[in-house]
């Protein structure tokens, strides 16, 4: 597959300091690709390529680029010359915004930008990072079982929150300009569940807020909430395959593995970690109590959709087209737990 690839043209990463791009670019330097990312101000980027040097020497080699999701300043320069991009950069707040269009308009229109740009260019091939989220929200009847044939309904906003209808709009709309001004050039996305693992720094995705709510005595017991989790190193080997796969193009994959509840991965981190037990919540908090603390505490808001529901999504898709075997759910818990004890986060 990858032998057909020009490793000498640049592969462009979008928010190169996020926790998936990170490894997406790891990944892409040990396999002898040359690297570009964009970040939203130089001034991160010494500190982002040290980082990424820690782990791989070639980072230090990587160009970087000023380029922001609400700006078309930057993204022109950036994707010159690129055979292949990685859009992996859109908003992910600790807390809602008041206005959903805070998180809409930039994933939207940020990722219009990065496909504007990359067709502009003549890149071959943009790797799109959407979630699950675009695909098992909005459901008055939800399937048993979700796959990427399904699409949620960010109207429906019984169960969607700004986040969940920010990530179902900008895939809807890339996938739109595919099939009209972006014709001719190929797009696959990649949605990820609940995206743990091994964390390189103190700076990391919201999505790790599950473990160091946990392991943070933030948690006072834990809410009938569960996801199926994937391991970050999965993302990110599930981005290249999906760029290295001639048949990839115009799918969605589904980047998943098992399911826990709050309580099961409050269990698992009090018996691998038991100098942190003291601080992991071991009773359940009531869903009616969770309903009325989230009237004063922003970031249980957040968790109110998903109460007591559980979202099963298939990974068989990136399994048999792209080859990606996943890493169990306990994996990605247990090496996103040790590193952040290691940086000290919890």
């Amino acid at each position: 597959m990858s032998d057909q690839i020009d490793k000498s043209a640049p592969v462009l990463v979008t928010g190169a300091s996020g926790y998936i791009a990170q490894q997406v670019i790891l990944l892409l330097l040990q396999k002898g690709y040359k690297v570009r990312g964009t970040v939203r101000s130089l001034d991160k980027a010494p500190a982002l390529k040290a980082l990424l040097a820690a782990q791989d020497p070639r980072a230090n080699e990587i160009e970087m680029f000023a380029a922001d999701l609400m700006s078309d300043a930057g993204w022109d320069e950036a994707v010159a010359g690129c055979t292949y991009v990685h859009h992996i950069a859109s908003p992910i707040p600790p807390e809602l915004p008041k206005d959903p269009n805070d998180l809409i308009v930039p994933a939207r229109d940020g990722a219009l930008r990065a496909l504007r740009a990359s067709k502009a260019a003549g890149v071959k091939r943009v790797i799109l990072t959407s979630s699950v989220a675009a695909i098992a929200y909005g459901y008055d009847d939800q399937p048993e079982i979700l796959s990427e044939a399904d699409w949620s309904n960010p109207d429906n906003l019984k169960d969607n929150t700004a986040y969940t209808r920010s990530k179902t709009i900008a895939e809807k709309a890339a996938w739109e300009y595919l099939s009209g001004p972006g014709q001719g050039m190929e797009m696959a996305t990649v949605n990820p569940s609940a995206v743990l693992g091994p964390v390189l720094s103190g700076d990391f995705s919201a999505s790790v807020g599950i473990l160091t709510q946990l392991m943070g005595g933030k948690l006072p017991a834990t809410p009938s909430v569960g996801f199926q989790i994937v391991d970050v190193r999965d993302v990110a080997a599930t981005h290249v395959a999906a760029m290295e796969t001639p048949g990839a193009a115009g799918h969605r994959f589904i980047a998943a593995s098992d399911y826990y509840w709050f309580a099961d991965i409050a269990k698992l981190l009090r018996e691998e970690f038991p100098a942190q037990r003291k601080k992991i919540p071991t009773r359940k908090l009531p869903s009616f109590l969770l309903r009325f603390l989230s009237i004063f505490n922003p970031v249980m808001k957040q968790v109110v959709p998903e109460l007591d529901k559980k979202r099963v999504v298939t990974n068989t898709k990136a399994q048999e087209m792209l080859g990606v075997t996943f890493r169990p759910g306990r994996e990605a818990i247990l090496a996103g737990a040790k590193s952040l004890i290691d940086h000290n986060v919890v």
